[in-house]
């Protein structure tokens, strides 16, 4: 049986004498699909900053790809994440001086692990080929949101974080890029969690989790 991906143990989060959350416990293994649900303001993406090592918590602790977070420091976080960990936000975060092909090279570039071909493919993969010349700018929102799917995985990454990746976009849009990204990441064997408010782009995952002060409740 292989280790999970991603495994939180009694994850608490609080503010001053406020508990945003506490009693998380969560177990993600290699290839799952597993969607993360809430009300607004429980700390759905400040439990998935907590995952990736980006935020701090104050009880529990965080495993990931077999490595206990608290042992590292931050130098030593981030290049777990720049190897394991592949992010999609609900803002773009694509970089405008930049063409889209160099965008989704960046993980690749960070890791010296340079490869156009690669790049090109994965591009193709999320429905942009020909695009990779382009400028953000010249982009519509659900194009970039694909550009950001491409650069989260061409690296290969074990674990994809998705925050409200559809959000911004349009149904018609959402379901596109819902399907570019769980295709993807079945093809890389990526493990996915997914924070959303989107029924739909839930009902795409493994299990769903319900999010609460008190811990995760699952939905299915």
């Amino acid at each position: 049986m292989s280790h999970p991906i991603l495994q939180l143990e009694g994850l608490a989060k609080r503010y001053g004498d406020q508990t945003v959350f506490e009693n998380a416990s969560l177990q993600v293994a290699p290839g799952e699909f597993v969607a993360i649900v809430g009300d607004s303001g429980v700390g759905k993406s400040t439990l998935l900053n907590c995952a990736a090592g980006l935020d701090h918590w104050d009880a529990g602790r965080v495993m990931l790809a077999g490595t206990d977070l608290a042992t590292l420091n931050d130098d030593g976080r981030a290049l777990l994440r720049r190897r394991a960990v592949g992010f999609v936000f609900q803002a773009f975060h694509v970089l405008p001086h930049l063409d889209v092909a160099q965008n989704v090279a960046l993980p690749l570039l960070l890791l010296g692990r340079q490869d156009d071909a690669h790049v090109a493919a994965m591009l193709a993969a999320v429905g942009l080929d020909g695009l990779g010349h382009r400028l953000p700018q010249q982009l519509s929102g659900g194009q970039l949101q694909r550009v950001a799917i491409a650069r989260a995985l061409v690296h290969r990454p074990a674990l994809l974080l998705a925050d409200e990746p559809t959000g911004n976009l349009d149904p018609q849009t959402a379901a596109r890029v819902m399907d570019a990204l769980v295709e993807q990441t079945r093809a890389h064997a990526a493990a996915l969690v997914l924070v959303t408010h989107s029924e739909a782009a839930a009902a795409r995952a493994d299990r769903v989790l319900h999010l609460t002060a008190r811990g995760f409740q699952e939905d299915r």
